[in-house]
C-alpha cells in the first residue's frame, strides 16, 4: 500500500520492442491513442509505453484494472486519479511516475542540454545567484539540468506554471526544504534529485512538512503480470 510518508518514483525506459507497445496500447483511452497514434511514430511508441506503464504502476497501486482507469485533470492540465497522487514526466527514451497518497506530488526527467543552451537558458531564468553557480560547475550543462528538473518537480507538484517557479532559490544539497514556494501555493515543499542513467537528470516533489522517503526503481515490462501472462 502507498503511504503519505513514501513516495515512489519509476524510470521507464520508452523505447521498447513492438509486442510491449502493442500490449501497452491495449490499455490506453480514447484519448491518449489518439495522441499516441500521430504522425510521429516514435514519439507515439514512446508515447504508448510511457502512458501504459503509468497505468499499470497506477492499477496496482489501487488494486484496479489499469485498462479502466479514468484521469481528472488540474486546471493547467495536471493528472489525477481519486485515492492516489500521480505524476509523471518524459525526455527523449526515458520517463518518470511519482505514485504517492495524501499529499501532492511532482516529477520531472531531462536529457542534459548543449552547454550553449543550458547556459543561456541559466542566466535568462534563474536566480543570480544560481546563474553563477552553474557557470562555475564543472559540468554546468548537467548542473543546470538538476536544477531545471527541480523547477519543474516544484510546480508540478502544485499543478502550477513553469513561470512560476523561475525565481524560487533550488540550489544546494538534496534533498532541500523550500519554505516558501512563492505563488505556487503554502508551503513548504520537500525535492529530492533522483539517480538517472547516462545523461539524463530527474528530480521529484512532495507538498506537506510532513517527512517522506522517495524510493526509486527503473520499469520493466517483465516485471508486470499483464505483460508477461504470469
Amino acid at each position: 500500500m502507498l503511504r503519505a510518508d513514501l513516495v515512489d518514483v519509476w524510470l521507464i525506459p520508452t523505447d521498447q520492442p513492438e509486442p510491449v507497445v502493442r500490449a501497452l496500447y491495449g490499455l490506453l483511452d480514447p484519448a491518449e491513442r489518439a495522441r499516441a497514434d500521430g504522425p510521429d511514430r516514435r514519439f507515439g511508441r514512446r508515447f504508448t509505453v510511457a502512458h501504459g506503464a503509468v497505468r499499470l504502476l497506477a492499477g496496482a497501486r489501487l488494486g484496479r484494472d489499469p485498462a479502466r482507469l479514468a484521469w481528472h485533470y488540474g486546471p493547467h492540465g495536471k493528472p489525477g486519479i481519486d485515492g492516489l497522487a500521480v505524476n509523471h514526466s518524459a525526455s527523449g527514451a526515458l520517463a518518470a511516475v511519482a505514485l504517492t497518497e495524501g499529499r501532492a506530488v511532482g516529477v520531472d526527467v531531462e536529457e542534459v542540454r548543449d552547454v550553449r543552451v543550458a547556459l543561456r537558458m541559466t542566466r535568462r531564468w534563474f536566480p543570480p545567484a544560481e546563474a553563477e553557480s552553474v557557470a562555475a560547475d564543472p559540468d554546468p550543462a548537467g548542473r543546470f539540468t538538476v536544477l531545471w528538473c527541480r523547477r519543474e518537480a516544484c510546480v508540478k507538484a502544485y499543478g502550477g506554471r513553469l513561470v512560476q517557479g523561475f525565481g524560487l532559490p533550488l540550489d544546494g544539497p538534496s534533498p532541500l526544504l523550500l519554505a516558501d514556494p512563492g505563488t505556487l501555493g503554502a508551503g513548504p515543499c520537500r525535492i529530492e534529485d533522483v539517480p538517472a542513467p547516462g545523461r539524463f537528470r530527474a528530480a521529484v516533489a512532495a507538498v506537506g512538512a510532513d517527512p517522506c522517503s522517495v524510493r526509486a526503481r527503473i520499469w520493466s515490462p517483465a516485471n508486470s503480470p499483464v505483460l508477461t501472462g504470469t
